[in-house]
């Protein structure tokens, strides 16, 4: 049995730590990639990946190396440290960022907030500022996320998809005239050529993407990665098998939201519903 080294505050940045364990283990009981996969049932890929911090894959891919390693608790508590270390989030998500600069496409699901993409200055602050921003980071992050809409601008703008959730919808600001004007800008983005806007009303009930929201993009080399978030973390998600998984979520939530014709009708009786100022 490999000698279990200790977790301690002497290691390195979780994520690198973790790889590093991977690669060590690996080599030390004498497995290409490919017979580590064929070992384990997973696509070599996957683990080629979480060697070089690319990915950290799943509980279940790491419990069944804790087995194959003997280690046993080894790597799940590793994993646990890189999956809640927040410098590594911001790492994840600023690939993330890169990758969505350059996508050729791309296609959403909302649970609660609006993507960053169709988001006006007066949402996005509202947002951050209930996410514990504030000062002059604030203005950091409000400035860089009204930055990302003119990704969807110009003539040669890529294809978007959003799938809100009605509750997206059901949520509004608490300033009355900004949420107004989120709304508005929302159909008129609706009405953009390369802008496809579906509402998934209450009433489809429960759904595999539940708890999530997921971004999909097509790269220009054909790939389509994923990255889902949620309250407490984000993971971009680059292995075909899981992208492939998300994807038929997805694609399940599609066939249940409204088209967009009746989305746009949904969006305007909802802006409809927000009191005028009686002074205008």
């Amino acid at each position: 049995m490999p000698t279990r080294r200790a977790v301690t505050g002497r290691s390195r940045e979780p994520r690198a730590r973790f790889a590093e364990e991977l690669r060590a283990l690996r080599a030390r009981r004498g497995d290409s990639l490919r017979q580590l996969g064929e070992r384990l049932g997973w696509d070599w890929s996957l683990f080629g990946k979480m060697e070089k911090g690319e990915t950290l894959g799943g509980p279940e891919v790491v419990a069944a190396l804790d087995t194959y390693y003997g280690t046993p608790g080894l790597l799940l508590a590793l994993w646990e440290l890189a999956i809640n270390d927040q410098t590594q989030f911001r790492e994840r998500y600023r690939r993330y960022m890169a990758l969505e600069a350059q996508a050729t496409s791309l296609w959403h699901f909302a649970v609660s907030l609006l993507p960053g993409l169709l988001q006006t200055r007066g949402y996005a602050r509202e947002a951050l500022v209930a996410g514990g921003f504030k000062g002059e980071e604030l203005e950091q992050q409000v400035e860089a996320r009204m930055s990302r809409r003119s990704l969807l601008e110009g003539d040669d703008a890529p294809p978007f998809r959003t799938i809100l959730s009605e509750a997206v919808l059901r949520t509004p600001l608490q300033d009355r005239d900004e949420w107004r004007a989120q709304l508005e800008d929302l159909c008129q983005s609706a009405d953009r050529g390369n802008v496809t806007l579906h509402v998934l009303p209450f009433s489809s009930g429960f759904h595999g993407l539940t708890n999530v929201d997921v971004m999909f993009l097509r790269l220009v080399d054909g790939r389509t990665v994923g990255y889902v978030e949620n309250d407490h973390r984000g993971e971009l998600v680059e292995e075909t098998t899981a992208v492939d998984r998300l994807q038929l979520k997805y694609d399940a939530l599609r066939d249940r939201a409204l088209s967009p014709s009746e989305s746009r009708k949904a969006l305007l009786r909802v802006l409809e519903e927000v009191p005028c100022d009686p002074s205008t």
